[in-house]
């Protein structure tokens, strides 16, 4: 619900004249959101306040006054129940909070609970992240000291270590710099950085002068607009390629370069005057050249290699959401010798997008409430493998789904991600179960939190392993082990059936009830596959490599 339909709503109940579907409307949505709760206390408080203030003034007119008294019941009526709805609104809020573990599972029952029984949100918080700079690009580039940064990824505090390869990154004031390895660096703020080892180029704007780049032998102060900097083992280097510099040497005078002016720094403090050399360093311009070359080879690798897997009898599905050119929208299955039948996916609501690729309209963005592609996929699978590549820009609802099939009947699978950031998977297993013994219709597989905020935007590959013959089940995140748990065997199904399902939601309004649970991603997905085996650590590992931009 946006924020102007909620307005709205609570202004009708104030006002006496909403209806009773809007009244359950509104009824959900402040049971569910804290935000909305608090936009309708003080809404409710400021029209308390309104009607008090004009209830003084109308009092010192006696005509006033007895119009005032005729619409005073109805005054009094509104008043008495938005008190009393306010205190629903905290009493539910704070029930929620003592008792987070009656907090509804993903198919409307009460109890959704790890596997140490704590509720899997108690209450909300704002997200936070630590960092000045993003990685937005970076060509053959090689990470040390167990470090694995990729492009929207946040960069870490402390030193970092480029053993090889080139990287922009874009620092939080606008700075952009292009980091050649190898190199050693490290981000100090928005406005400071520090360099070792390696080569920096940095362009700074207008509203970022005055940033400052710390080597061994001194100090670089940006006047505008460009500079770079080599540091070696033996000597270093200061180039300004556009505008001017302050020099600030540890062992000499404050000095100024300007354009076309460079200085070579030896380490006993001698200084050379050089000329600039703007050839010497990367540009934005000669890495993105680099880039598109590198992503034209990865992808005619990618595609060879798609076009031999699809060949695989253990593919059922496979969606690719670059298909869906023409006016019907919908989306075909491109595996080829699948044993079970899926046919083409139908395209509702989600729009197009920019692919991992970074091709545009060869993915789908999921966002706009209501969007999913329908699918029905007939037949039983003992074990099965669900992966996809997904770009997700925030975890906003409690579900955010994957792939759901309609209405969780037996047997059928779920594949969603929490809130919180963890892998959600489960296949139904029983209709009736006494939850007092500690029964549930499944069990749920939940990997740890894998996404945090500082992932927004970052293109992922997920991927869980239903394995009957092993009696596991595993999630992975790029192509590596996130969880791996046993299943239980008073929940095993092996014989897992989907028909009706939906990418990226779940559940479909009746003419009887429109309501609908909100759980469609708020993100991007370009591919999705169903193998009706489970691969190895390997073949996951394969399908990654080969698949990553």
């Amino acid at each position: 619900m946006t924020e102007q339909e909620l307005m709205k709503l609570i202004d009708a109940l104030l006002d006496g004249d909403i209806s009773e579907a809007d009244f359950l409307r509104l009824e959900a949505e402040l049971s569910v959101d804290s935000k909305a709760r608090k936009a309708y206390y003080d809404r409710t408080a400021l029209t308390m306040l309104l009607e008090d203030s004009a209830a003084e003034v109308q009092g010192e007119n006696v005509s006033t006054t007895k119009r005032r008294s005729s619409k005073r019941p109805e005054s009094a009526w509104r008043k008495a129940f938005a008190a009393m709805a306010i205190v629903c609104a905290l009493l539910f809020g704070l029930t929620v909070w003592l008792i987070g573990s009656s907090l509804l599972d993903d198919a409307g029952n009460k109890l959704v609970e790890n596997e140490n029984g704590t509720s899997p949100r108690i209450e909300d918080k704002e997200d936070q992240a630590t960092g000045f700079a993003v990685v937005m690009a970076q060509s053959d580039a090689v990470w040390g000291a167990g470090q694995s940064l990729h492009d929207g990824s946040l960069v870490p505090l402390g030193e970092i270590q480029l053993e090889q390869g080139v990287v922009q990154l874009e620092l939080f004031s606008g700075v952009m710099v292009i980091v050649e390895g190898k190199a050693r660096f490290s981000i100090e703020s928005p406005m400071e950085m520090t360099v070792a080892e390696g080569q920096v180029r940095a362009q700074v704007p207008e509203p970022a002068q005055g940033f400052r780049v710390r080597t061994s032998g001194g100090e670089v102060v940006d006047l505008g607009t460009e500079f770079a900097i080599h540091a070696g083992p033996d000597s270093s280097e200061v180039h300004v390629l556009e505008g001017e510099i302050e020099w600030r040497p540890k062992t000499n005078v404050v000095r100024k370069l300007h354009e076309g002016e460079a200085l070579r720094l030896i380490d006993d403090g001698d200084e050379q005057t050089i000329p600039a050399n703007r050839s010497q360093f990367i540009g934005a311009a000669e890495l993105y050249e680099s880039l598109n070359a590198e992503k034209i080879t990865k992808r005619a690798r990618w595609n060879t290699y798609r076009k031999k897997l699809q060949e695989d009898e253990r593919v059922v599905a496979w969606y690719s959401m670059d298909t869906p050119r023409s006016s019907r929208r919908r989306i075909a299955n491109q595996a080829e010798r699948g044993s079970m039948r899926a046919g083409e996916g139908a395209v509702v609501a989600a729009s197009p997008a920019q692919d991992r690729w970074g091709t545009e309209g060869a993915a789908l963005d999921f966002s706009p409430t209501g969007s999913r592609v329908r699918l029905n996929i007939s037949g039983e699978l003992r074990s099965m493998t669900l992966s996809t590549w997904v770009r997700i820009n925030s975890l906003d609802r409690w579900y955010n789904s994957l792939f759901l099939t309609d209405g969780h009947e037996l047997n059928e699978p779920h594949w969603q991600i929490m809130d919180d950031g963890r892998l959600f998977f489960s296949v139904k297993k029983r209709d009736e179960f006494d939850r007092s013994r500690g029964e549930r219709d499944k069990h749920i597989y939940y990997s740890p939190p894998f996404w945090n905020s500082s992932m927004s935007g970052q293109w992922l590959m997920l991927t869980t392993v239903y394995d009957v013959d092993a009696m596991k089940v595993t999630h992975y995140l790029n192509g590596d082990v996130i969880s791996q748990e046993r299943i239980p065997e008073e929940y095993v199904v092996e014989a897992v059936r989907i028909g009706n399902a939906s990418l990226c939601n779940w559940g479909l309004p009746t003419r009887e009830d429109p309501h609908f649970a909100v759980r469609n991603l708020n993100g991007s997905m370009d591919e999705f596959v169903i193998f009706s085996a489970a691969l190895s650590a390997l073949e996951v590992k394969d399908l990654y490599e080969n698949g990553r931009p």
